[in-house]
């Protein structure tokens, strides 16, 4: 990873006119994309920078064509610490490169899209230490805390789906999971499986069973239901098998375990559970990725089969699951209104 070097100067106040300076490393991919198009719109951001080794002095928009018209910003070479916020933007184990090759002040507040700093074991490098940001779970914690692991795409989808059966100490039987990407969730280079004329009209399962983020969902049903088994073999498993969709964004997953409770009390566990959420929403009724597609949002349908609890969750994989949760997570940082710069508009068709 190509170091940077950084003007470095300590006052990280927020601007004269009272907006939050964000800096973004890793500019030019899907995550850093996104980030951009929340960040041009927020009420309360300046983006101070925005960095990438291989665009340096290009206009953000010859990258993101999209933008052209909403910003004349470029890509800059050198990192500034005169900031009140970074987000990093960076591929997995790329992150915990930058913060030892780069002096972040303490004062600067660091947002991580990678999975570097997820698990506790490993969630601190030097005086920094890292709170995981479901805001769902961790909702008090994100608040008081300097530094923010954002969660991965599929553990967002999949946590929200079976935290409320964990708050309850629920989860005593395996969990059955099948959860569908789209291909934006490969990242931007190129790969056998990512490339169009491969990816399109075709479906393939990948890492199943052993998905990267399967730790961090026990970790987290873990804190809730002290007794649940992380991934392994036995009760409490989680059975997870991916497929790489043949759409661009949006994740699907279908989850289902043995259950005792009724079609109305699993209704009213998971929405008791989400309704001081901002973002997630809960109902009986079918679902579909286009409602959320473009959004920050996450759906989740709860139906009762026999004895099997049946539960469905989406979201936007780039958004919930990824930029807009660390944007969320940003505004819970500096007590703004959680929605800020994230009332988005779904596709809808």
């Amino acid at each position: 990873m190509t170091e940077l070097h950084s003007n470095i100067s300590t006052d990280n106040s927020p601007s004269r006119d009272g907006s939050i300076r964000a800096g973004i490393i890793g500019g030019a991919g899907y995550t850093g994309g996104e980030m951009l198009r929340i960040l041009i719109n927020h009420p309360n951001v300046e983006i101070a920078f925005v960095h990438s080794n291989s665009n340096a002095g290009n206009y953000v928009y010859e990258v993101h064509s999209d933008l052209f018209g909403d910003t004349d910003l470029k890509f800059a070479s050198e990192l500034s610490t005169d900031i009140d916020v970074l987000f990093l933007c960076v591929g997995h184990g790329d992150a915990r490169k930058f913060l030892e090759t780069n002096a972040i002040p303490d004062t600067v507040k660091i947002i991580d899209l990678s999975q570097d700093f997820r698990l506790k074991p490993k969630a601190s490098i030097g005086t920094k230490n890292f709170v995981y940001g479901l805001p769902e779970l961790n909702r008090d914690a994100i608040r008081t805390a300097q530094n923010v692991a954002n969660p991965g795409c599929f553990a967002t989808c999949l946590q929200l789906g079976l935290l409320p059966l964990a708050a309850k100490g629920l989860i005593t039987t395996e969990v059955n999971i099948t959860a569908t990407t789209g291909s934006t969730g490969a990242g931007q280079s190129l790969s056998s499986t990512s490339h169009f004329s491969w990816r399109n009209d075709n479906l393939s399962v990948y890492k199943a069973f052993d998905h990267q983020h399967l730790n961090e969902i026990g970790q987290s049903l873990n804190q809730l239901q002290s007794d649940f088994t992380p991934p392994s073999a036995g009760w409490g498993a989680l059975n997870f098998i991916p497929y790489r969709g043949d759409f661009t964004r949006g994740i699907i997953a279908s989850m289902y375990t043995d259950s005792d409770l009724t079609q109305e009390e699993a209704l009213a566990l998971y929405t008791d559970f989400y309704k001081d959420q901002a973002f997630t929403h809960v109902t009986d009724r079918n679902i579909d990725l286009k409602q959320v597609v473009n959004t920050n949002k996450c759906f989740i349908q709860v139906k009762k089969h026999g004895n099997k609890l049946l539960i469905i969750s989406i979201i936007d994989n780039l958004l919930k699951g990824a930029s807009g949760q660390a944007v969320q997570n940003m505004n819970l940082l500096f007590g703004l209104d959680e929605r800020a710069g994230l009332r988005l508009k779904a596709i809808g068709f």
